[in-house]
């Protein structure tokens, strides 16, 4: 089965976190354009984590709300 999103928004720090697993210290970062940081797994360089920064503003920019990033769906 295939691991399922999540998304947890943190009011405070104003970021939008979307997630395949939890974080963990072994993860790569790399900032996308647009205040966008990417977690990758070290050994696929797949996508795990997502963090959104400054989403509450982004989200008054504009009507649509786009992320930097493809996905890759497989269906079953």
């Amino acid at each position: 089965m295939e691991a399922k999103l999540t998304f947890k928004y943190d009011r405070e720090a104003d970021i939008l976190y979307i997630s395949k697993r939890p974080p963990y210290p072994e993860q790569e970062s790399e900032e996308l354009e647009d205040e966008v940081i990417v977690r990758l797994n070290p050994n696929t360089g797949e996508v795990e984590n997502l963090e959104v920064l400054f989403f509450s503003t982004r989200l008054l920019r504009s009507d649509l709300f786009e992320l930097p990033v493809t996905a890759e769906f497989h269906l079953a």
